[in-house]
């Protein structure tokens, strides 16, 4: 038997199963005591874990294997996964397409869990609040609130100050300057929009 762990901030619980060492994303479908089976003799059903090569062409899988015994690196993330193309019994090789659509050839005895990963659709909901944006971006470092150079204390970055939130100065810089002063448009080849039109004259051979 399994629990369902929901954790915070994640868009997918996790599901503790006693006899695999640590916990194993939870899938959609799953009840909440649910019986995994492992290994090639097991069922092709709702959260068992087998090796691809022993499942039928189209199977969805998710928690794919990249090699052998990593416990699955692939197709993890919320609502994501794989799709089982084709077999090679003579290479012992599987090929998959990965959710971004690219294909990839495993070995035919990487494991993988016949299911969609659960909590699709979790980036879909309007955020609205910037209290909600806030707990959203709690697992990153440093990335929100992403504030304007023009909107900060003078003594925080170059473009800052004044009576209205504008830079007053060209917003160029040179190569060797220092990290204070280094934004803006560094080393500026040319800036503003391309204006004007450029005539292209064919020599005749």
């Amino acid at each position: 038997m399994g629990r369902v762990i929901l954790g915070q901030r994640k868009g997918a619980g996790r599901l503790r199963v006693p006899q695999a060492d640590g916990a194993v994303h939870c899938r959609r479908g799953h009840p909440h005591w649910p019986v995994v089976y492992y290994g090639k003799n097991a069922q092709l059903n709702i959260g068992n874990v087998l090796p691809v090569g022993t499942m039928p062409k189209g199977t969805i899988v998710c928690c794919l294997e990249e090699k052998p015994g990593d416990w699955g690196t692939l197709a993890r993330a919320s609502g994501n996964y794989a799709i089982v193309i084709s077999h090679n019994p003579e290479t012992m090789k599987t090929r998959v397409k990965l959710p971004l659509g690219s294909k990839k050839v495993i070995s035919s005895i990487n494991r993988a869990v016949v299911i969609v990963v659960a909590g699709g659709g979790c980036i879909d909901k309007p955020i609205l609040k910037a209290s909600r944006a806030c707990h959203k971006y709690k697992a990153k470092r440093n990335c929100w609130p992403c504030v304007w150079g023009v909107a900060m204390n003078p003594v925080e970055h170059p473009f800052r100050g004044g009576n209205n939130q504008h830079i007053g100065k060209p917003s160029t810089i040179r190569r060797d300057a220092p990290a204070g002063r280094k934004v803006g448009l560094i080393v500026a080849c040319w800036t503003g929009y391309l204006r004007g039109t450029k005539t292209v004259q064919e020599k005749e051979n």
